[in-house]
Protein backbone atom coordinates (compact mmCIF):
# COMPACT_ATOMS: atom_id res chain seq x y z
CA UNK A 1 0.00 0.00 0.00
CA UNK A 2 3.04 2.28 0.92
CA UNK A 3 4.48 1.53 -2.40
CA UNK A 4 1.30 2.25 -4.56
CA UNK A 5 0.60 5.50 -2.27
CA UNK A 6 4.59 6.54 -3.32
CA UNK A 7 3.89 5.68 -7.05
CA UNK A 8 1.10 7.45 -7.45
CA UNK A 9 2.84 10.92 -5.57
CA UNK A 10 5.31 10.32 -7.70
CA UNK A 11 3.38 10.63 -11.02
CA UNK A 12 1.36 13.18 -9.76
CA UNK A 13 4.78 15.13 -9.25
CA UNK A 14 5.97 14.05 -12.79
CA UNK A 15 2.62 15.70 -14.55
CA UNK A 16 2.62 18.98 -12.73
CA UNK A 17 6.65 19.21 -13.63
CA UNK A 18 5.07 18.62 -17.01
CA UNK A 19 2.15 21.70 -17.31
CA UNK A 20 4.52 23.93 -15.31
CA UNK A 21 6.69 22.93 -18.49
CA UNK A 22 4.14 23.29 -20.97
CA UNK A 23 2.97 26.77 -19.30
CA UNK A 24 7.02 27.95 -19.76
CA UNK A 25 8.13 26.17 -23.17
CA UNK A 26 4.58 26.17 -24.76
CA UNK A 27 1.80 22.81 -24.73
CA UNK A 28 3.80 20.61 -26.67
CA UNK A 29 0.86 20.52 -29.74
CA UNK A 30 2.01 19.68 -33.22
CA UNK A 31 3.04 22.84 -34.66
CA UNK A 32 0.89 24.69 -37.21
CA UNK A 33 1.19 25.79 -40.89
CA UNK A 34 3.04 29.54 -41.13
CA UNK A 35 1.83 32.26 -43.16
CA UNK A 36 3.85 34.27 -45.68
CA UNK A 37 5.68 35.43 -48.77
CA UNK A 38 7.88 33.33 -50.70
CA UNK A 39 10.29 34.68 -53.14
CA UNK A 40 11.38 32.36 -55.16
CA UNK A 41 13.94 31.59 -57.92
CA UNK A 42 13.40 28.78 -60.21
CA UNK A 43 15.38 26.44 -62.92
CA UNK A 44 13.71 24.53 -65.40
CA UNK A 45 15.50 21.93 -67.89
CA UNK A 46 12.67 21.08 -70.32
CA UNK A 47 12.09 18.88 -73.38
CA UNK A 48 9.68 20.16 -75.77
CA UNK A 49 6.90 18.15 -77.66
CA UNK A 50 4.08 19.18 -80.43
CA UNK A 51 4.82 21.90 -82.51
CA UNK A 52 7.66 23.52 -80.65
CA UNK A 53 9.59 20.26 -81.04
CA UNK A 54 9.22 20.94 -84.58
CA UNK A 55 11.60 24.46 -84.79
CA UNK A 56 13.41 23.93 -81.00
CA UNK A 57 15.50 21.17 -79.10
CA UNK A 58 16.50 21.01 -75.49
CA UNK A 59 15.73 24.19 -73.57
CA UNK A 60 15.89 25.98 -69.83
CA UNK A 61 14.21 28.43 -67.95
CA UNK A 62 15.26 30.49 -65.11
CA UNK A 63 13.07 33.34 -63.36
CA UNK A 64 11.70 35.11 -60.51
CA UNK A 65 8.42 34.05 -58.55
CA UNK A 66 6.28 34.87 -55.30
CA UNK A 67 3.79 33.22 -53.14
CA UNK A 68 1.54 34.13 -50.30
CA UNK A 69 0.98 31.29 -48.50
CA UNK A 70 -1.64 30.93 -46.30
CA UNK A 71 -1.72 29.20 -42.54
CA UNK A 72 -4.24 26.40 -43.77
CA UNK A 73 -1.02 26.02 -46.95
CA UNK A 74 -2.33 27.47 -49.82
CA UNK A 75 -0.45 29.15 -52.70
CA UNK A 76 -1.19 32.34 -54.88
CA UNK A 77 1.25 34.26 -56.28
CA UNK A 78 2.77 34.90 -59.74
CA UNK A 79 6.12 34.11 -61.74
CA UNK A 80 8.46 35.06 -64.77
CA UNK A 81 9.79 32.42 -66.46
CA UNK A 82 12.92 33.20 -69.33
CA UNK A 83 13.52 30.93 -72.22
CA UNK A 84 16.58 30.05 -73.19
CA UNK A 85 17.65 27.32 -75.85
CA UNK A 86 20.49 27.26 -78.82
CA UNK A 87 19.21 24.36 -80.43
CA UNK A 88 17.39 25.98 -83.77
CA UNK A 89 15.47 23.01 -86.15
CA UNK A 90 14.33 25.10 -88.94
CA UNK A 91 15.59 23.36 -92.03
CA UNK A 92 14.59 26.33 -94.32
CA UNK A 93 15.67 29.02 -92.17
CA UNK A 94 17.34 32.41 -93.81
CA UNK A 95 18.06 29.96 -96.98
CA UNK A 96 17.23 32.65 -99.08
CA UNK A 97 19.56 35.14 -97.95
CA UNK A 98 22.41 32.75 -96.55
CA UNK A 99 25.79 31.62 -97.86
CA UNK A 100 25.18 28.38 -100.17
CA UNK A 101 27.93 26.98 -98.89
CA UNK A 102 27.04 27.99 -95.02
CA UNK A 103 27.16 24.58 -92.73
CA UNK A 104 24.54 24.49 -90.73
CA UNK A 105 24.71 23.22 -87.47
CA UNK A 106 21.66 24.27 -85.76
CA UNK A 107 23.19 27.22 -84.36
CA UNK A 108 25.47 29.58 -86.69
CA UNK A 109 24.58 30.55 -90.37
CA UNK A 110 27.12 31.79 -92.64
CA UNK A 111 26.13 35.67 -94.89
CA UNK A 112 28.18 37.56 -96.90
CA UNK A 113 28.49 41.09 -95.26
CA UNK A 114 29.10 44.17 -96.99
CA UNK A 115 32.65 43.78 -97.02
CA UNK A 116 32.47 40.95 -99.02
CA UNK A 117 33.37 38.45 -95.95
CA UNK A 118 31.81 35.10 -94.92
CA UNK A 119 30.61 35.69 -91.41
CA UNK A 120 28.95 33.52 -89.04
CA UNK A 121 25.76 34.72 -87.01
CA UNK A 122 24.76 32.54 -84.47
CA UNK A 123 20.60 31.61 -83.74
CA UNK A 124 19.30 30.78 -80.44
CA UNK A 125 15.44 30.15 -79.11
CA UNK A 126 14.68 33.36 -76.76
CA UNK A 127 11.28 33.45 -74.92
CA UNK A 128 9.48 34.50 -71.68
CA UNK A 129 6.37 33.14 -69.77
CA UNK A 130 4.73 35.39 -67.46
CA UNK A 131 1.75 33.78 -64.91
CA UNK A 132 -0.58 33.60 -61.99
CA UNK A 133 -0.71 30.61 -59.95
CA UNK A 134 -2.52 28.71 -57.58
CA UNK A 135 -1.49 25.53 -55.37
CA UNK A 136 -1.64 24.00 -52.02
CA UNK A 137 1.40 21.97 -49.92
CA UNK A 138 0.36 18.51 -48.91
CA UNK A 139 2.36 17.81 -45.07
CA UNK A 140 3.71 14.69 -45.36
CA UNK A 141 4.15 14.54 -41.29
CA UNK A 142 2.45 16.00 -38.10
CA UNK A 143 5.95 17.75 -37.03
CA UNK A 144 6.66 19.87 -40.50
CA UNK A 145 3.26 20.88 -41.52
CA UNK A 146 5.10 23.44 -44.11
CA UNK A 147 7.09 20.75 -45.52
CA UNK A 148 5.67 18.11 -48.15
CA UNK A 149 4.36 17.64 -51.67
CA UNK A 150 3.54 21.14 -53.60
CA UNK A 151 1.20 21.08 -55.99
CA UNK A 152 0.97 24.47 -58.64
CA UNK A 153 -1.11 25.18 -61.33
CA UNK A 154 -0.02 28.28 -63.68
CA UNK A 155 -2.10 30.19 -66.42
CA UNK A 156 -0.54 33.21 -68.74
CA UNK A 157 0.88 34.03 -71.64
CA UNK A 158 4.40 32.52 -73.57
CA UNK A 159 6.10 34.27 -76.32
CA UNK A 160 9.27 32.99 -78.05
CA UNK A 161 10.79 33.37 -81.21
CA UNK A 162 14.14 32.81 -82.95
CA UNK A 163 17.06 35.21 -82.18
CA UNK A 164 19.24 35.93 -85.28
CA UNK A 165 22.49 37.52 -83.34
CA UNK A 166 23.99 40.07 -86.34
CA UNK A 167 26.06 41.94 -83.58
CA UNK A 168 28.15 43.79 -86.08
CA UNK A 169 24.60 45.04 -88.58
CA UNK A 170 26.70 44.72 -91.47
CA UNK A 171 24.22 41.50 -93.12
CA UNK A 172 21.67 43.92 -94.86
CA UNK A 173 19.25 41.33 -95.32
CA UNK A 174 19.00 40.70 -91.65
CA UNK A 175 17.84 44.28 -90.14
CA UNK A 176 14.97 46.44 -89.62
CA UNK A 177 11.58 44.44 -90.72
CA UNK A 178 13.56 42.33 -92.72
CA UNK A 179 14.85 40.65 -89.26
CA UNK A 180 11.13 40.08 -88.63
CA UNK A 181 10.38 38.27 -91.47
CA UNK A 182 12.74 34.68 -90.30
CA UNK A 183 12.66 35.18 -86.70
CA UNK A 184 8.86 32.98 -85.94
CA UNK A 185 8.00 35.06 -83.14
CA UNK A 186 5.23 33.32 -81.48
CA UNK A 187 2.91 33.80 -78.71
CA UNK A 188 -0.38 32.80 -77.29
CA UNK A 189 -1.79 31.63 -73.58
CA UNK A 190 -0.38 28.17 -71.55
CA UNK A 191 -1.38 26.37 -68.80
CA UNK A 192 1.14 24.67 -66.52
CA UNK A 193 1.23 21.59 -63.90
CA UNK A 194 3.48 21.34 -60.96
CA UNK A 195 4.22 18.54 -58.89
CA UNK A 196 7.28 18.51 -56.32
CA UNK A 197 8.69 18.08 -53.20
CA UNK A 198 8.72 21.64 -51.06
CA UNK A 199 11.57 22.05 -47.79
CA UNK A 200 11.84 25.05 -45.19
CA UNK A 201 14.53 24.65 -43.39
CA UNK A 202 15.00 25.57 -39.67
CA UNK A 203 17.59 28.28 -40.14
CA UNK A 204 15.49 29.62 -42.75
CA UNK A 205 18.71 29.44 -45.56
CA UNK A 206 17.96 26.13 -47.18
CA UNK A 207 14.73 26.31 -48.48
CA UNK A 208 14.09 24.39 -51.75
CA UNK A 209 11.71 22.88 -54.26
CA UNK A 210 12.09 19.97 -56.87
CA UNK A 211 10.08 18.13 -58.95
CA UNK A 212 8.36 18.01 -62.54
CA UNK A 213 5.79 20.06 -64.37
CA UNK A 214 3.86 20.28 -67.97
CA UNK A 215 3.41 23.15 -69.74
CA UNK A 216 0.85 22.86 -72.72
CA UNK A 217 0.91 26.32 -74.59
CA UNK A 218 -2.01 27.51 -77.42
CA UNK A 219 -0.10 29.61 -79.91
CA UNK A 220 0.34 31.19 -83.15
CA UNK A 221 3.20 32.40 -85.04
CA UNK A 222 2.38 36.51 -85.50
CA UNK A 223 4.73 37.17 -88.10
CA UNK A 224 2.58 38.79 -91.52
CA UNK A 225 4.82 36.67 -93.68
CA UNK A 226 7.69 34.25 -93.65
CA UNK A 227 10.66 35.75 -96.08
CA UNK A 228 12.12 32.36 -96.24
CA UNK A 229 9.22 29.93 -97.16
CA UNK A 230 7.31 32.60 -99.06
CA UNK A 231 4.33 32.17 -97.13
CA UNK A 232 2.34 32.93 -93.94
CA UNK A 233 1.65 30.80 -91.03
CA UNK A 234 -1.25 31.68 -89.76
CA UNK A 235 -2.12 27.29 -87.86
CA UNK A 236 -3.29 27.39 -84.48
CA UNK A 237 -0.21 25.53 -82.73
CA UNK A 238 -0.12 23.24 -79.42
CA UNK A 239 3.39 23.30 -77.16
CA UNK A 240 4.33 21.01 -75.10
CA UNK A 241 7.49 21.40 -72.92
CA UNK A 242 7.91 18.52 -70.19
CA UNK A 243 10.41 19.76 -67.58
CA UNK A 244 12.53 19.09 -64.44
CA UNK A 245 11.91 22.24 -61.94
CA UNK A 246 14.63 22.87 -58.95
CA UNK A 247 14.01 26.74 -56.83
CA UNK A 248 15.61 28.25 -54.05
CA UNK A 249 13.44 30.44 -51.86
CA UNK A 250 13.23 33.03 -48.99
CA UNK A 251 10.41 32.64 -46.85
CA UNK A 252 9.15 35.61 -44.79
CA UNK A 253 6.45 34.13 -42.27
CA UNK A 254 4.45 35.92 -39.71
CA UNK A 255 6.13 34.87 -36.31
CA UNK A 256 4.76 34.94 -33.30
CA UNK A 257 6.34 36.21 -29.61
CA UNK A 258 6.63 32.43 -28.22
CA UNK A 259 8.94 31.87 -31.65
CA UNK A 260 10.86 34.49 -31.40
CA UNK A 261 12.03 33.84 -27.99
CA UNK A 262 12.53 29.88 -28.06
CA UNK A 263 12.80 29.15 -31.80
Amino acid sequence: MYRIFTLLLLLAVISASAQDKDKLFGSGEAPKPKAGFILAANGDFDIPAGDIAKEFGLSYRVGPGILYKTSSNWLFGAKCDFILGDVVKQDSLMINIRDKYSTDNTHVYEFINNNGEREGVPVYERGYMIALQAGKIIPLGKKHPDNGLELLTSAGFIQYKIDIYNDNKDIPELQGNYLKGYDRLTNGAFVEEYAGYIYFAKNRLLNFTIGVDLMVGFTQDRRSFLYDVMRTDNAQRTDFLFGIRGGWFIPIFKRKSEDLLFE
